[in-house]
């Protein structure tokens, strides 16, 4: 439960959902992020980095291998709920 409790945090699926195509510096992992804060996203990112599954590499923060087998397993999530709800979010217009 641990996992669940970390990632349903806020901001902390987004921030998977980021760095999905590959490492981010801090500041443009920011802008990814719609401008969230530095310090929810200074702790989202070390919540993911004590789960071992984002890690600082030189290219700035990336997908340990857990993070990338979890980043398939959310897609998964996201196709299934697409396909459940009968696909994405309609305009209320």
């Amino acid at each position: 439960m641990r996992v669940l409790d970390r990632l349903g945090r806020r901001w902390a699926l987004r921030v998977l959902w980021e760095l999905r195509d590959g490492p981010l510096t801090f500041r443009a992992l920011r802008e990814a992020c719609d401008d969230v804060s530095p310090s929810s996203l200074n702790e989202r990112l070390r919540e993911l980095r004590a789960l071992g599954v984002v890690e600082l590499g030189d290219d700035g923060y990336g997908l340990t291998p857990s993070g990338v087998r979890l980043s398939r397993i959310l897609l998964d999530l996201y196709r299934w709920a697409e396909h459940a709800l009968g696909g994405p979010p309609r305009s209320s217009r």
